[in-house]
């Protein structure tokens, strides 16, 4: 035995002896899953469905030849054999799989919406190979989840949501499914991560686990070691389509709120600021002088939202939400959609340097519909302003919006500020993702009507020491910000 060798069982032994006097434990890595996996399993069920595929669903359609051309009689063979061939072909069917767990004796099961959507058929397969075809109690395609009902004589067994949020990177985790179609499946593994953002849909918070997960498997249940549910495997990350280790389940404390919202009214009712945010970057806090970057920076704000009467403006950086600190932009909407509606709270924002708080009743979020309706703001075409062109040293060209412009870049009625006419690839505005067709609608947070005025506040930036200036850009629509880089430190972008 060499002194390295000593050194090191002389520190691990006084580990143990640290850990024993201070009462450190960690839980010990179970003999076997064989006892929780049979109590579990007959809750977990494998749901099958069917679609009906229209002929413009296939995409397939007769080519035209000349009339007598003996290519028209051999493709119209070929697209008869196929299903294809005009409005006559016959309807094609196509079937998925996928998981689920009952949560209610009388037959409530969960499963993700991503399995069942735009099911014309959905049949339940419980672990004793007893079929059910289900009824659709509702659905949340934002939340990825959705909730069935079968009628069973008898009651049926269930499983019980836990507390996602005690889940520690390291614990213990079951999953239970049917992977690849082959049947009630079971793997282990640990819970890898927290928090993850996978760009999935606004709520984002997913927990991740190096449990097997596959296709099929989407939909069934995450159980901790007291057999609890703490997520539903919802997602995998993976080239080739099967499991590498990396899942993706919806935490239980953000999945049973929807199931509950689902039962009682047949959709989730949500709360609602009405902005839209973006992450406060390094090169956002840079422009705004900032020395941290953190909390959501505020781009749009809706109209008559519960925002905007309370006073939220476009550039305000959003640091606390009811005492809760916005570390992460993408935690905010989880943090707003699980207040309860119609209560009032403090939001705590970051406004020309100084923090201010205000105090907003959040409301329920307005179906689509309505939400376009909040959205529109007042209709009326802008006067022509002929001061546009080039912004000096920057590779791209603006002009004021104008009729002709608005039309050309399909802008709405209502858009403000400077249209982007031109951009050059090698620019650091390309780089910074700026394209023809965008609205800069205000630079270092005030409005810009003129190149005058987009100059002067490139060259204030300049002068503050500043790499960059922080614009509002309206694309497609939607407003975000973008630091444009300002400074010379590349020589070549500018």
């Amino acid at each position: 035995m060499n002194v390295t060798q000593r050194i090191g069982q002389g520190f691990f032994a006084a580990l143990l002896l640290f850990a024993a006097a201070s009462g450190a434990s960690a839980a010990p890595a179970p003999d076997s899953f064989a006892d929780l996996s049979d109590r579990l399993a007959p809750a977990v069920v494998n749901i099958s469905t069917t679609t009906t595929l229209k002929n413009t669903d296939r995409g397939m359609e007769m080519p035209q030849f000349p009339p007598g051309s003996p290519f028209d009689e051999l493709f119209r063979d070929f697209m008869e054999r196929h299903g294809g061939g005009g409005q006559d072909a016959r309807p094609q069917k196509m079937t998925s799989l996928g998981s689920g767990f009952i949560v209610d004796a009388s037959g409530l099961v969960v499963t993700n919406n991503h399995v069942i959507a735009d099911a014309d058929e959905i049949t339940v397969t419980l672990a004793d190979d007893q079929t059910y075809k289900a009824e659709l109690v509702g659905t949340d395609s934002k939340g990825d989840v959705a909730l069935l009902r079968i009628k069973a004589q008898k009651p049926l067994p269930v499983v019980n949501f836990g507390n996602s949020d005690e889940m520690r990177v390291g614990d213990w985790v079951l999953a239970i499914g049917n992977p690849l179609g082959l049947g009630g499946t079971v793997t282990a593994g640990i819970v890898s991560a927290r928090s993850r953002d996978i760009n999935a849909g606004p709520y984002d918070d997913f927990i991740q686990t190096d449990a097997a997960i596959n296709k099929g498997n989407s939909g069934g249940p995450l159980f901790n070691m007291k057999g609890e549910v703490i997520g539903i495997n919802t997602a995998i990350m993976s080239q080739s389509g099967g499991s590498i280790g990396i899942g993706f389940a919806i935490p239980s404390n953000q999945a049973k709120k929807v199931v509950a919202d689902l039962q009682k009214y047949g959709k989730t009712r949500r709360a609602w600021l009405g902005v839209h945010i973006q992450a406060v970057n390094e090169a956002i806090a840079e422009s705004l002088g900032l020395k941290e970057h953190t909390g959501a920076i505020v781009a749009d704000v809706t109209p008559n939202a519960p925002a905007a009467k309370a006073g939220v403006k476009a550039g305000d950086i959003i640091l606390k939400f009811d005492g809760k600190d916005v570390n992460e932009s993408h935690r905010l909407p989880r943090m707003v959609s699980e207040t309860p509606i119609n209560k009032e709270v403090e939001l705590e924002v970051l406004r020309d340097g100084k923090k201010a708080t205000l105090k907003v009743v959040v409301a329920e979020m307005p179906d689509d519909k309505e939400m376009e309706q909040a959205s529109a703001g007042e209709k009326g075409p802008s006067k022509k302003d002929s001061s546009g062109g080039n912004v000096a040293g920057l590779g791209f060209a603006v002009t004021p919006v104008t009729p002709s412009l608005r039309e050309k870049f399909d802008l709405p009625a209502d858009a403000k500020g400077l249209v982007v006419t031109e951009v050059k690839n090698s620019s650091a505005a390309a780089e910074r993702g700026l394209r023809p067709g965008d609205v800069i609608v205000e630079a270092a947070q005030e409005p810009v009507k003129s190149v005058a005025d987009l100059t002067a506040k490139i060259e204030a930036a300049r002068k503050a020491g500043r790499k960059s200036v922080l614009l509002l850009v309206m694309s497609e629509g939607a407003q975000r910000f973008l630091p444009l880089k300002v400074d010379d430190s590349d020589g070549k972008k500018k």
